[in-house]
C-alpha cells in the first residue's frame, strides 16, 4: 500500500499537472471504486468542474474543487494516479481541458473514490492519529508512555500515528536501532528520540526519490519511485545486513511481515 512518502508524492505531481484545469467529462470503466454518491450522480457533479486545491491527509488524497466539494482518493492496495494517461487499465478516466487524461488505475479494486461536500467528515479521516511532522518530540514521548504494544505494529496503527505503513516503520526501526516486537512503554528516552527523528528521515528521504515501488505504486508519470535502492531491511530476508553483515530475517508481527536485524535490532 502507498504510505505518506509515496501519497504525497503524488499530491506534489498533481499540483504541478492538473491544478486549475478543468474536468470535461469523466468515465466510470468499473463502477465498484465509487463509493459516494452514485456513479451518475460522481459523474454529474465532477463535470465542468476544475481542481482548486490538492492536500494530503496521512496516505489519503483529497481534490478540492471549483464547486466547493472534494474528490476523495484513497488508493488502498493497488491504487494508480497516471497523467497523463492512455486508458489501457483505468477504472476511472477524468479527461481534462488540456486534451490529456488523468486515469485512476486499481488492479484489485479495493481502491476508494468519492464526491464529498465536506471530506472532514469522512470517519477514516476522522478517526486519523496525528502526522509524525506534525508532533513534537515531547509529544511523541508522551504518546509512546501510555501503549504496552509492540512498537512494530503500533506505528502502523493509523489512530495512533498516521502515514506509516509496513515498509517504513521496518525501516526506521532499523535506522533507529530498535527490535520491531519491543514495546512502546519500554523504550527508553534515548531510543524515542531516535526513533522520532528516524521516522522524520526516513519519510523525507523517501518523498526526496519519489517513493517506493515495490508492488503497484507509481508515480504520477507512472514512472517507478527510486527509493527501493535505498531500503536497508525490507523485503532483504536472509541478505546481509548493511552495518553487520548478519542475515537479515523476517517475523510476523500484529499479522503483518516484519525484517529487522537480530544484531543491530535488541
Amino acid at each position: 500500500m502507498p504510505e505518506l512518502p509515496e501519497v504525497e508524492t503524488i499530491k506534489r505531481e498533481l499540483e504541478k499537472a492538473v491544478l486549475g484545469k478543468k474536468i470535461n467529462e469523466v468515465c466510470v470503466h468499473h463502477p465498484t471504486v465509487i463509493r459516494q454518491p452514485s456513479v451518475d450522480k460522481f459523474k454529474k457533479g465532477l463535470a465542468g468542474v476544475s481542481f482548486k486545491k490538492i492536500l494530503r491527509k496521512a496516505k489519503v488524497l483529497i481534490l478540492e474543487l471549483s464547486n466547493g466539494k472534494s474528490l476523495v482518493i484513497h488508493l488502498k492496495m493497488t491504487g494508480q494516479l497516471v497523467y497523463p494517461g492512455d486508458g489501457k487499465k483505468s477504472r476511472v478516466s477524468f479527461r481534462l481541458d488540456d486534451g490529456k487524461t488523468l486515469d485512476f488505475n486499481d488492479q484489485r479494486l479495493f481502491a476508494e473514490l468519492r464526491l464529498m461536500d465536506d471530506w472532514r467528515s469522512l470517519k477514516f479521516i476522522q478517526g486519523l492519529g496525528p502526522e509524525p511532522f506534525n508532533l513534537s518530540l515531547q509529544q511523541f514521548k508522551a504518546m509512546l508512555d501510555k501503549k504496552k504494544t509492540k512498537i512494530k505494529p503500533l506505528l502502523m496503527d493509523q489512530t495512533f500515528i498516521s502515514g506509516i505503513g509496513n515498509l517504513y516503520a521496518a525501516e526506521t526501526l532499523f535506522r533507529a536501532k530498535i527490535h520491531p516486537g519491543k514495546p512502546g512503554t519500554l523504550l527508553s528516552d534515548k531510543e524515542k528520540e531516535a526513533l522520532f527523528k528516524e521516522i522524520k528521515d526516513t519519510l523525507n528521504e523517501a518523498i526526496h526519490y519519489k517513493g517506493s515501488s515495490v508492488d503497484q505504486y507509481v508515480q504520477l508519470s507512472g514512472q517507478p519511485g527510486d527509493y527501493v535502492k535505498h531500503h536497508r531491511v525490507y523485503d532483504r530476508e536472509g541478505k546481509p545486513c548493511l552495518v553487520c553483515k548478519t542475515p537479515i530475517k523476517k517475523i510476523a508481527l500484529g499479522g503483518r511481515g516484519t525484517y529487522f536485524c537480530p544484531k543491530c535490532q535488541k
